[in-house]
């Protein structure tokens, strides 16, 4: 139970810190959250640990915060700064990968020589180059089909009581997407085919309990909007 005590807590960590800098810092605090969720995702999806009985990546769950970002700025700001989020999101991706290869390149100094802090980073980015071009593919497609999705859904369910409608029938089908295309390029030839299928249905199904756990945050980042709880010039 303790992988399954810390999923929940990290979960619960990575959506009211979403929710806090919303409040504190507006639209503004939400652009920020998008290249930590992706940064950290990209780290943590190299880790397998068992959840409920599933082998599954651990980044599920701050890569799924991304999702929540951009469906909060659908929902209270529209689609154009929703796509700069996505933007934002591939553009810290990409630069994180080329300033930490350069950075493992280096000659450690002698005292750090074959030290196991520096192997284990350079392991880490090493191998990142295949998972950022997994994950900038991944993203890409996406995230560009739900802020579509997103705007899809609403025109058809416009109504504040729908927002759960618009935001899992546009984040599922996203996240079906993003698993199918990342677990493809970034671990074919890693692992055996046994192991992508397992490794694919249960990353979904993650993605799916966590993309449900997501939708009463909307809801709250849409009612803090409504009532002007949201402190949008943070210069002032």
């Amino acid at each position: 139970m303790r992988n399954e005590l810390l999923w929940a807590l990290m979960l619960m960590v990575n959506f009211l810190s979403i929710i806090f800098v919303y409040k504190k810092f507006g639209k503004i605090g939400l652009f920020v959250w998008v290249p930590i969720s992706s940064i950290l995702a990209n780290i943590q999806v190299v880790l397998l640990v068992n959840l409920f009985g599933l082998e599954t990546t651990l980044g599920n769950i701050m890569y799924a915060g991304g999702f929540l970002v951009t469906d909060i700025l659908a929902e209270n700001y529209g689609e154009k700064d929703a796509k700069k989020a996505v933007k934002l999101g591939f553009f810290s991706m990409v630069v994180t990968a080329i300033i930490m290869k350069i950075a493992v390149s280096f000659n450690p100094s002698a005292v750090q020589q074959g030290a196991e802090n520096f192997r284990s980073l350079k392991m880490i980015f090493d191998f990142m180059p295949r998972i950022l071009f997994a994950g900038l593919v991944a993203y890409g497609v996406s995230q560009k089909h739900d802020v579509w999705a997103y705007e899809f859904w609403r025109a058809k369910f416009p109504e504040k009581k729908h927002i759960w409608i618009r935001n899992n029938a546009s984040t599922l089908v996203s996240q079906l997407i993003d698993n199918f295309i990342f677990t493809a390029i970034a671990f074919a030839g890693v692992y055996p085919m046994h192991v992508l299928v397992e490794i694919f249905i249960s990353t979904y199904i993650m993605k799916v309990i966590v993309a449900l756990m997501d939708t009463p945050f909307v809801y709250l980042a849409r009612h803090l909007k409504d009532n002007k709880k949201i402190v949008e010039n943070i210069l002032a």
